[in-house]
């Protein structure tokens, strides 16, 4: 037996979940009757919401709240997209700098091929470029600790190749059975050089060089 055809649940609307996902109401979506205008080209005040809304359509904008919560809710007439992909803009600029600095490993044994050496440099490379340190080790086991010196060129001439990226932070070191060395990046050197330099100066500029008092005879 056919069960009998589901009524309708209403009208679709294709805008609504849309509009659910946005994170501010615009337009249409403010209901309350009068809103605080602010922003550039813009006579701040109370209008009604309507008039505001009029207000942006002549000029081809959106009336955006950006603050729900005052009463009456603050609105500004602007490009919404262009908004959006500013404050977007803005967020990954923030998370960029506050990245924080890892220390990336790379394993060496005395018998590294040179295939494997060039394969681990491009990736230390990229590690310093993107602005994390490097860790390089050369690994020693059993009777290879005899090989001490063959480690310690083979760090040596890493450390050669990213020169132009990194900064060695010290000579080869034994550390148990590896031997090791440490590296930042080559950019985050420079600052520091740089602020270090400007404090310098600053510093000279505040103790004027002493006159000289010594009359000559």
């Amino acid at each position: 037996m056919a069960f009998p055809p589901r009524p309708p649940r209403g009208t679709f609307n294709p805008r609504f979940k849309k509009e659910q996902q946005q994170e501010h109401r615009t337009n249409h979506m403010i209901k309350v009757p009068e809103v605080r205008l602010v922003g550039e080209n813009i006579e701040p005040g109370i209008f009604s919401t309507q008039e505001a809304f009029r207000l942006a359509q002549s000029m081809q904008l959106d009336l955006v709240e950006i603050s729900p919560g005052a009463n009456p809710p603050v609105c500004r007439i602007i490009d919404y997209n262009k908004f959006l992909y500013e404050e977007k803009k803005k967020k990954k600029e923030i998370k960029a700098k506050s990245k924080t600095s890892e220390v990336k490993e790379i394993r060496f044994t005395p018998n590294t091929d040179d295939h494997d050496f060039e394969f681990k440099v491009k990736h230390a490379e990229k590690f310093l470029k993107e602005g994390d340190k490097v860790k390089a080790h050369v690994q020693f086991k059993g009777r290879a600790i005899m090989f001490k010196e063959r480690g310690e060129l083979l760090l040596l001439k890493f450390a050669d190749r990213l020169k132009d990226v990194g900064a060695l932070e010290g000579l080869p070191k034994m550390e148990g059975k590896r031997m090791l060395v440490m590296f930042a990046p080559k950019a985050q050197q420079k600052k520091k050089s740089s602020e270090l330099g400007k404090l310098v100066s600053s510093e000279k500029a505040d103790k004027p060089e002493k006159a000289e008092t010594k009359e000559s005879e």
